[in-house]
């Protein structure tokens, strides 16, 4: 097929009325999303294992954004108020917390944001993931919910950094439902500066998390939060 004839692009779903739960949503870079969907008009749900926590974080983020409808809950309840969930709990946690929500997340949108990464004195690395990835973890613990991967390179620093209007980076977007897919990227494109971009199937989210390990060794030597722009799109 020719370029001239090549179909236009689907149009994004509009997502602007969803509620974004975040599940670890009091870590960095839980919070950072949190706080830019925040500002950027969504209703927000920090989830966390310890609700006092979670109500804490809620109360400092609408602090921080005049008008914003975040609210704190535990981890189960953050799911079930949720639309659409993103997971950004630490990797240790991952499997148990994803298992125990499995019935709160039928039939949602679950966007996974998790690295498996190891450190020792030569800098971070890559971990070993039975099921291939973090996301493809995160797809078998909950076979019916709509699991994609995404949000793995943006820098926590940036997302909390209040002065930063923009964030100008792409957002590796992997995932094997369309639809799914195309929410995740249709959320992403929420936050100024950012581009989603689909970067192929689950089973492509290997690579996309272990590039993490390599961001974290370039901001280290150059001091820096790096992230990742795709030429020729």
């Amino acid at each position: 097929m020719s370029e001239a004839s090549s179909p236009a692009p689907t149009a994004l779903p509009d997502v602007s009325n969803h509620v974004i739960g975040v599940l670890g949503g009091t870590g960095e870079q839980g919070r950072g999303l949190a706080l830019r969907f925040a500002r950027a008009g969504q209703s927000v749900v920090i989830g966390s294992r310890l609700e006092q926590r979670a109500l804490d974080a809620a109360a400092e983020l609408n602090r921080l954004v005049p008008g914003a409808a975040v609210q704190g809950a535990t981890n189960d309840e953050c799911a079930r108020r949720a639309d659409l969930v993103i997971v950004a709990v630490p990797w240790d946690g991952h499997r148990d917390l994803l298992e125990s929500l499995a019935g709160e997340l039928v039939g949602k949108v679950v966007i996974d944001c998790v690295n498996p990464l190891g450190f020792d004195k030569q800098g971070a690395f890559a971990l070993s993931v039975p099921e291939g990835s973090a996301a493809q973890q995160a797809a078998t613990c909950l076979p019916e919910s709509k699991v994609v991967g995404a949000f793995h390179h943006i820098s926590a620093p940036l997302l909390l950094d209040m002065s930063l209007d923009s964030i100008d980076t792409d957002v590796f977007v992997v995932g094997d439902d369309r639809a799914a897919t195309d929410v995740a990227a249709s959320l992403a494109n929420r936050i100024p500066g950012i581009r989603a971009v689909y970067a192929g199937r689950l089973r492509n989210a290997h690579q996309v998390e272990a590039l993490t390990a390599n961001l974290i060794s370039i901001n280290r030597r150059y001091k820096s939060h790096s992230g990742v722009r795709v030429t020729d799109i």
